[in-house]
Formats: structure tokens, sequence, C-alpha cells
């Protein structure tokens, strides 16, 4: 290891290693990707999200050898300001829209970024829950104000792409701590079914056969049919079903689900697509906590970079990435979280097991904001 930076191996959390370079401002070297690979080195959607950090920074040097199999990465100092990028169609705009969340607040100028590609698609976080989830959990962390948003211009389903999404966020000096430790009961459950290319009836069908689940749990259910057309509804066709559960104090849990992209195996029936999500919504309320499975590594990153106070989240059960995240904060940042598990009684019908995560933040302040 040379002194400063940091060295791993293999193509896994590629993403978690250079947004955590690029906030901590060590240099990062990756090496083995995909060696053994018939095709080996970095793949396409890779090389886009590496151009999107270079957007975003002013003065980063990326170095790639030529089979591409070892990348240097040396960071600069996060810019922002307006961006363009054409993400790549293999993955979702939600795998780069997640690293810019992470990013965003600490720019020198605010963010206003222009994303083109695929806005959903079954295997990333799609546009709508990152809308629905992330942004009221950056809020929770302070960041919040004019500007501070998330539209979807043009819906683009996977193979084809060719939706559009703006994001724009204002910059924060500091993160303030927080203690989100009782989500409460939930309270209403909303939602989005959309299609594009396909007969607008699909919509109405996604709605009512998550009903049929949901209804038998509470009244207050409401999901929105988004039938986009012409030019706003991309290249391909499908259809599909965001539901955010949200929660006596504010916590939002959700669930998603996309039709399977057109040409890549069975064709699924909005019916069963609803139903299967509505499930899938149980089954991430069941696992609970304050933060739902797909945001735990931004809560666990806004944590390590609050203030030098105490910050705790209870989570439920913390996915594999959230791990392999916890760990990297550990080389990046020197934090080691306290872990605490609480296994809820059976009389209090509170589901799964939780995770108590506590830490104290590092004191990270945006660099480009300085005190005059």
């Amino acid at each position: 290891m040379t002194s400063g930076g940091l060295s791993y191996d293999g193509c896994n959390f590629f993403r978690q290693r250079l947004v955590l370079s690029t906030l901590s401002g060590k240099h990062v070297r990756i090496k083995n990707i995909r060696s053994k690979d018939d095709d080996p080195g970095l793949r396409d959607f890779e090389a886009s999200f590496i151009r999107l950090l270079d957007k975003v920074t002013n003065g980063s040097r990326i170095e790639i050898n030529q089979t591409g199999t070892v990348l240097f990465y040396q960071p600069g100092l996060l810019y922002g300001g307006p961006v363009e990028h054409d993400c790549n169609p293999q993955r979702s705009v939600g795998y780069y829209l997640e690293a810019l969340l992470m990013l965003a607040p600490f720019m020198k100028m605010s963010l206003k970024a222009t994303l083109r590609g695929v806005t959903n698609d079954p295997s990333d976080p799609t546009v709508d829950l990152l809308k629905s989830t992330a942004l009221p959990l950056m809020k929770k962390f302070g960041i919040d104000g004019e500007g501070f948003d998330l539209k979807v211009v043009k819906r683009g389903m996977a193979p084809g792409g060719g939706g559009e999404v703006v994001f724009t966020c204002p910059v924060r000096r500091t993160i303030k701590p927080v203690q989100l430790t009782d989500p409460g009961k939930i309270k209403r459950i909303r939602g989005v079914a959309y299609s594009v290319r396909v007969s607008p009836q699909m919509g109405n069908r996604i709605v009512e056969s998550t009903r049929s689940v949901l209804n038998q749990f509470l009244p207050d259910i409401y999901i929105y049919t988004d039938h986009m057309k012409g030019l706003n509804s991309g290249k391909s066709p499908g259809f599909g079903l965001t539901l955010v559960a949200e929660t006596l104090n504010g916590c939002f849990l959700s669930a998603e689900m996309s039709s399977t992209p057109q040409g890549q195996g069975d064709p699924v029936l909005p019916e069963d697509l609803g139903r299967n999500c509505a499930k899938l919504l149980l089954e991430e309320v069941y696992r609970g906590g304050c933060v739902d499975s797909s945001n735990q590594s931004l809560a666990v990153l806004l944590m390590t970079l609050g203030q030098q106070d105490v910050s705790k989240v209870l989570l439920g059960p913390l996915s594999p990435y959230t791990i392999e995240f916890l760990r990297h904060i550990r080389d990046f940042f020197q934090v080691m979280f306290k872990l605490e598990v609480q296994k809820p009684s059976e009389d209090e019908r509170k589901g799964g097991d939780k995770v108590l995560l506590t830490c104290v933040g590092v004191g990270y302040s945006n660099i480009n904001k300085t005190v005059k």
C-alpha cells in the first residue's frame, strides 16, 4: 500500500471505492478487474461512471492500463455546477444517481445534473424509488432547501433507454447528526404505477392487483398511474411499480418492480407484478428499521460524515452491500460503527431482528465553503 492511498482487488463495489476516495481525498488503485474473464477489464458502464466522476470533479487523475484490468484514481476537488451525462444503457440512471446523491452536498457549486439513459430497469434502484426514499432521508440530515429536487423529464425503459432525469442539489457546509431509533407504525402507502409504449390500461391493472394485497392491512393507499406518451416515453415498451410506505415518524420504506426488458426472457403480467411488488413491500416492512435496505449505505455515509457528535440509526438486517460499505468506511475514514442487535419480542409484532448502528461523525466539512 502506498502512503495515504488504498489498493483493492476485483471489480466488486467499484462505485463505493471511487465515491469514498473522492470524499476522503485518498487515491485508490484497483487491480485484477475481471482479469480471468473472457472479456477482461472495465465494462462500458463502469467507464461511463468514471467519466461522470471526472465531470463533477476538478483535477482528478485517472489512469487505466491497456486491458482495463488496473485502475488508478487520484481524486480532484468536487466542483459541481451544471453537468450533462449520457449514462450507459447497460445499467439504469439509478446506478449513477446513487453515487451523485452521496457527493452532491459537498460540491463547490450547487449541482444540476441532467442524466440520460434507462430510468427504470429490474436490476438497479429506479429514479422513482430514489426520489421517494433517498431525498427524504437526506433531508433528515439537514440537506434541504430550494432546488433540492429530482425530476423525471422522460421515462426510458431497458434495454433502449431514452429517458432523462434532472437532479438538483444545494451545497452544505456540514451534515447534522441524527437519532433515528423509532420508525413508528406504517400510516400510509403511496406509489407510482408507470407504463410507456404499452396500453395505458396496464397501469390500472397493476394498481388493482396491488390493492388486493395491501387493502387487507390499511385503507390509506394511493397509487398514481403515470403513462408517458410521445417523445417522453423513451425507446422501449415496459411498465412497473414503485411503492413507498410512510411511518408515523416520517421514515420511508420502499419496494419496486419493473417488467422484463423487451426480448430478455419471459414477459410478466401486470397483475403478477402488482401482487409481487406488494409482497416485496410487506417483506421490507417486516425487515423494518428507519431506512429501507436500498438506502442503508447512504444513511451510513451521512452518519460518518456528520459533525463530531453521536448519530444513531435503527436498520433492518444489513444487506451484504452495506456490510462491505462499513468495511470501506473503516478503510477510508477510520470510523468504526457500534452494532447492537435488537430482537423484538413476539408480542410486539415489530417484524424481524433490527440492528442499531451508532457512530461518532468525523466532522467532515465542505472545504469549498470556508468561513469568510
